[in-house]
């Protein structure tokens, strides 16, 4: 049996045959020529024809598509008929350019000029590079990029997932998610997370298997088998059985003996908390406010972003709410706000730092919290990213204060803030524990590597034993301030019972993993969480400190988990 070891990032059980996603379009040479049996007539004919060849099959995948995915298809199919780009391509033919030369260039042209306009504008520079790299396929009579269609369920395998590359992801039709790169806290992680699906990124060598392969994956595990044996397929029908099983959360969450622990939900926005109540979700213990201002080129008004906030309020009525301030800067860059030319912006102006560099956004953000929770019921929470001291946690609770609000917090996402955690928290009410930010700052591993998948999990002792600083700085001096974990790490359930026993008060996660941590919680005593945060603390290396663990939560194994 051939077998694949990756990063378990989701669990779950399957068996299924695999689509690769296909490669990405490569450059055609620079200063490609006609060749002399192609006439510049036949060339601009023949591009046409692939450029209408690309409208139409994108056209007819809008058809059966519905929401963003609809929306993101229509747009891309009208670029593939748009008269600048093959005006441009044209011109470049009729001087000798080969077509998919010509196509190259033109719409680097476009797409640069969309991006200067700006804006709504700037957006479509991508839509651009994908109908480029789209019509070359074409006219090579390869597959096009994107992911594949399909009659029947598949499992999709591919070198790495971009966010635009789930517009069309379809969880009936797409059974799980493998990756030959990527890390546990990559893009491809979290949406696997958020819909569901089982996952293993940093597979190396998956994306050599031909389509059609079966192959077993388990998401826990983190492994990937060819030729599924007898054994297998009874794990995947049992996890079959146990997904029903772990779909609904009662809002209860508790250890065997009682201990509370609430489950909270990472939510981007109205309709997500929506969702996340309806999951059950005790609350939200991760508001991302950038997915509000991410469209935009311009600052939203005071009242557009209490309106945006009083979405996800009102979802929760009489229930916790942490509202992160804008995280802008890294990968989620801000046209009015951020600085896109920084040379290392990971350690750049990000999160509560671009008060530093753009005084006054921050201000109106906390003025309208204050007006959106004044006419809510929620039980509002306010929280800074990227504190890295005392100073900076004192200055963002005073400009709290001054804008009525109660509640100042702060993110736990650097490790100087966790080896001072004790002199920040007489500053403020809370924190909560990025660990997505911690791990890759504590590591020196970028999250997005694969190579790094390894150095870049929340399993790393060293992470582990921050965390714990955190919790024991929240109770320095006897304060008894509460701390949470709002990063991935909190969807895993093994790494749940070790957050609980290091003395986390809450868990905040994507809606869809709130009712597997509650199952496994309640397995353990909170005695029985203290000794397993002990052991994974001890352990030599992230890899035996989950499987310490796991070995010890027979739990996982019952549930698939």
């Amino acid at each position: 049996m051939q077998n694949f070891p990756g990063v378990g990032v989701s669990p779950g059980r399957i068996i299924g045959t695999i689509k690769q996603m296909p490669k990405p379009i490569s450059e055609p040479p620079a200063g490609e020529q006609l060749s002399g049996e192609t006439s510049a007539e036949e060339a601009t004919a023949a591009l046409k024809a692939a450029a209408g060849a690309v409208h139409d099959e994108l056209k007819a995948r809008a058809e059966s598509a519905s929401g963003d995915g609809k929306a993101v298809l229509e747009a891309t199919a009208l670029m593939a008929k748009d008269t600048m780009l093959l005006k441009g391509a044209g011109k470049l033919i009729a001087r000798g350019t080969s077509a998919q030369r010509a196509i190259w260039e033109a719409g680097a042209s476009v797409a640069e000029m969309l991006h200067n306009l700006g804006g709504y504008m700037a957006e479509r520079a991508t839509d651009v590079l994908d109908v480029r790299a789209r019509i070359v396929a074409e006219l090579r009579g390869v597959p096009a990029p994107g992911i594949p269609s399909s009659g029947t369920p598949f499992i999709l395998v591919a070198e790495d997932l971009a966010p635009a590359d789930t517009a069309t992801l379809d969880p009936e039709k797409v059974l799980a998610l493998v990756t030959a790169g990527g890390g546990p806290q990559s893009h491809t992680a979290i949406i696997a997370r958020s819909l569901g699906l089982p996952a293993v990124v940093a597979a190396a060598g998956v994306d050599a298997l031909a389509d059609g392969t079966e192959v077993f994956v388990d998401g826990a595990a983190g492994s990937i088998s060819v030729d599924p044996d007898d054994a297998q397929r009874a794990a995947a029908e049992a996890w079959a059985t146990n997904a029903s099983l772990l779909a609904v959360f009662d809002g209860n969450g508790t250890t065997a003996d009682g201990h509370l622990v609430p489950l909270l939900a990472n939510v981007g926005g109205g309709k997500n908390a929506v969702a996340a109540a309806g999951l059950n979700a005790q609350g939200v213990g991760l508001f991302r406010t950038e997915f509000c201002f991410l469209e935009r080129d311009t600052e939203p008004s005071v009242e557009e972003q209490a309106a945006a906030y009083k979405s996800v309020f009102d979802a929760f009525p009489g229930k916790k709410v942490v509202l992160r301030t804008l995280d802008a800067g890294a990968d989620k860059p801000l046209p009015f706000l951020t600085d896109a030319t920084e040379p290392n912006p990971a350690l750049g102006v990000r999160g509560y730092r671009t008060d530093f560099t753009t005084p006054g956004v921050l201000e109106r953000q906390l003025q309208a919290i204050a007006l959106a929770e004044k006419d809510s019921e929620a039980d509002v929470w306010v929280m800074a990213p990227m504190i890295s001291t005392a100073e900076e946690a004192a200055h963002f609770a005073s400009m709290c204060t001054a804008a009525g609000i109660t509640n100042p917090g702060v993110m736990v996402e650097v490790p100087s803030a966790a080896l001072t955690a004790e002199s920040i928290l007489r500053e403020v009410g809370f924190a909560s524990l990025g660990t997505n930010d911690l791990t890759q700052y504590a590591m020196a591993a970028d999250r997005q590597l694969g190579p790094l998948a390894n150095l870049n999990t929340p399993w790393q002792p060293a992470v582990l034993r921050l965390v714990g600083l955190t919790v024991e700085g929240s109770r320095a001096e006897g304060h008894n301030k509460p701390v949470g974990v709002c990063g991935e790490a909190a969807a895993d359930p093994a790494l749940a019972v070790v957050l609980t026993g290091l003395g986390v008060n809450t868990l905040s996660m994507t809606a869809r993993s709130l009712a597997a941590v509650a199952a496994v919680l309640k397995t353990v005593t909170l005695a029985e969480a203290q000794q397993l945060a002990k052991l994974a603390l001890s352990a030599p290396s992230a890899t035996e400190a989950k499987a310490w663990v796991r070995e010890k939560l027979p739990a996982l194994e019952e549930l698939g988990l």
